[in-house]
């Protein structure tokens, strides 16, 4: 009797589970980040904006998005639309909520700003990253976009420049202990020593009694004999 009526109830529930409708498959949810720091390669002490957009088709619940920067930010400021943002120097977090996405639907955005730090070494690789975690994710397989660049090295740039000969300048160079004035004053000696020369050749000749030499006119006024025959008519 038990086991006639326990196949009546096991044929029941048999009916009722194959009348009941099959529940619809879930939308398969097609999310992508996408990234853009402005301007890319941005140094220290310089201004960079990053934009995070996610775009795709299907809903997102309870969405997170997390920004993160090897290089400090100054005067970091978030914003999410939708949703509200908690930043940090290295780290940005941003719970938008349930998210549709669809041609329909409005693009959610964030804004990063800030000012990368002073002091980052030459040669550190600043790399930024964001993921987009949601009820139909799991952590360990987020959406992921990224962007990195390598912060030019100064160090080159202040050896090329100490290395570099120096612009060749048209200088008057004098010799160790003497004076630009050597010339001239050897010039005066020289010309005085020529005078006195010449002026005991005259004395000599006249004492001689020998002819003046070609082209010398002590007949001149000013002449040596000229003044000597004026001081004998004066005499006279």
């Amino acid at each position: 009797m038990w086991e006639s009526v326990a196949a009546s109830v096991a044929g029941m529930m048999g009916a009722v589970a194959a009348a009941a409708p099959t529940p619809p498959p879930t939308p398969a949810v097609d999310a992508t980040p996408v990234l853009t720091s402005t301007p890319f390669g941005a140094l220290p002490e310089q201004g960079v904006t990053h934009t995070i957009t996610i775009s795709g088709r299907g809903t997102l619940t309870a969405t997170r998005v997390t920004f993160t920067t090897t290089a400090d930010l100054d005067g970091v400021i978030a914003q999410a639309e939708p949703g509200r943002c908690a930043a940090s120097p290295r780290i940005v977090v941003c719970d938008l909520g349930d998210l549709l996405l669809g041609a329909a639907a409005a693009v959610p955005r964030i804004t990063i700003t800030g000012r990368i730090r002073p002091g980052v070494p030459p040669g550190t690789v600043v790399r930024n990253r964001v993921s987009v975690t949601s009820a139909e994710s799991t952590a360990s397989d987020p959406q992921i976009a990224s962007n990195a660049y390598l912060l030019p090295s100064s160090t080159a740039t202040a050896t090329a420049a100490a290395t570099d000969p120096p612009p060749a300048v048209a200088s008057e160079v004098r010799p160790p202990g003497r004076s630009l004035r050597v010339p001239a004053v050897a010039a005066v000696v020289v010309g005085a020593v020529a005078a006195g020369t010449l002026l005991t050749r005259r004395r000599l000749r006249r004492r001689h009694g020998l002819p003046p030499p070609a082209g010398c006119n002590d007949e001149a006024p000013g002449s040596d004999v000229a003044e000597g025959r004026e001081r004998g008519r004066r005499q006279e």
